[in-house]
Formats: C-alpha cells, sequence, structure tokens
C-alpha cells in the first residue's frame, strides 16, 4: 500500500500567490462548480514549486486541483520539427487536454504524421478521454503517448473504460518512471536565473509509487 500523504499544499504551490486576498475558510466554503473558469497557461517552462507538488505521484491528491500538460510534438516532413511547452488549467472551462487539440494541434501542419508525447500530472478525465479517442479516429496521422504521474479516480468503473477506450483508439498509456520525472524536470521546469541547473532529487516512495500505478494499469487494460 502506498504511503497515505495528506499535504496540504500552500497557496504557491497550487499556483495561487501566497497573499490571496481570500482566507482559507471563506475559500472552502465555495463549491468547486461556482469557481469562474481560470484561463489556461501556456508557456515552455513551469515554476519548480508547481512541478515538484503538482506532479508527485502520491496516492491522495490533496489540493492537486490543476492539470500540468508537458507536450513534445514531433512532426515528420521533409524537414522534421520539434516543438515543446506546457499547459496547466484550474477549474479552468478547457482542460488542459482539451486546450492541446483547440490551441497547439491545429498549428501543425494537417496532412503530415505528429508523434506527440505527454507528460501530465494525472490522467484524463472521462470527458478528456472521449475527445483523445475522438482526435484520434478522426487524424490518422497522430500518433499519442501519455506519460502519466498518477492515475486520476481509477476505481471508478467509467473511468477504467475511458482509459481502456483510449488504448483501443491506439494511444500508449504509461506511467511516469522515475527517469521521466527526471526527464521533465530537465526539459520543463524553470531553473532559476544565474544557477547552474539543479539535477532532480526524487522525492521519497517515487520507485514504490510508480509500481502501484503501473500495478493498477496493467489490470484495469
Amino acid at each position: 500500500k502506498m504511503a497515505e500523504k495528506q499535504e496540504e499544499p500552500s497557496n504557491a504551490q497550487n499556483g495561487e500567490p501566497d497573499n490571496a486576498e481570500e482566507g482559507e475558510g471563506k475559500k472552502k466554503k465555495v463549491k468547486r462548480e461556482d469557481l469562474p473558469p481560470f484561463e489556461i497557461v501556456t508557456g515552455e517552462r513551469l515554476p519548480a514549486i508547481f512541478f515538484k507538488f503538482q506532479f508527485r505521484n502520491v496516492e491522495y491528491s490533496s489540493g492537486r486541483n490543476k492539470t500540468f500538460l508537458c507536450y513534445v510534438v514531433e512532426t515528420q516532413g521533409k524537414e522534421p520539427v520539434t516543438s515543446r511547452g506546457y499547459l496547466e488549467d484550474e477549474h479552468a472551462a478547457a482542460h488542459a487536454e482539451m486546450a492541446f487539440f483547440n490551441t497547439i494541434l491545429p498549428t501543425c501542419q494537417a496532412g503530415t504524421r505528429h508523434d506527440v508525447t505527454w507528460y501530465v500530472s494525472s490522467s484524463p478525465c472521462v470527458t478528456c478521454a472521449q475527445r483523445i479517442c475522438e482526435a484520434l479516429h478522426k487524424n490518422k496521422g497522430l500518433r499519442l503517448t501519455i506519460m502519466v504521474g498518477r492515475l486520476f479516480m481509477w476505481e471508478e468503473p467509467e473511468m477504467q473504460a475511458a482509459l481502456r477506450s483510449m488504448k483501443e483508439a491506439g494511444c500508449k498509456l504509461r506511467i511516469m518512471k522515475p527517469q521521466d520525472f527526471e526527464y521533465v524536470w530537465k526539459n520543463f521546469v524553470e531553473q532559476e536565473e544565474g544557477e547552474e541547473a539543479k539535477s532532480f532529487v526524487p522525492w521519497e516512495d517515487i520507485q514504490e509509487n510508480f509500481q502501484y500505478y503501473e500495478e493498477k494499469l496493467a489490470e484495469i487494460l
């Protein structure tokens, strides 16, 4: 059984400034569906504090209510092109996975093959899984590999069915190994200016948690 970690993040870890005006008590009273849609944030590198909190592969993801999606798009053609960046959402009208299809993929040339790899903090929700399946059925030149830090609501039967439908549509689903977290750290996380790049420091239980999720995913698929 995985270590049960119920850490509460600071606002900064959640991607909000620590001097957020509302008090914690006030915030907790707001129902999730009442929150305004947040903008999708895009960029090349995400702050280290977000990575360390949001990508952590613990089972109990208290406070981890964003999706962080780092992507690599390799477009095959006369001159192969590679683009990369990240998207994040929070109570957004569109989740990061949807935003990728709405904003990033249309900028890629139609009619060419795109090998896309996502490194996502948690696996897609049911609605996003359906959109992924639609995109793969519609775009025969799209190859999608999704590396996930942890499985989202994997005990729910409809979530398990959604994961299986993604596999059937041709999506490769993988759990991030410690080496994958290190890859994201090196390629998608901001390093402090003027400092030498800090090496990735694996957290306690990273390997154990990876094995736990890998077993769960194998059982589901």
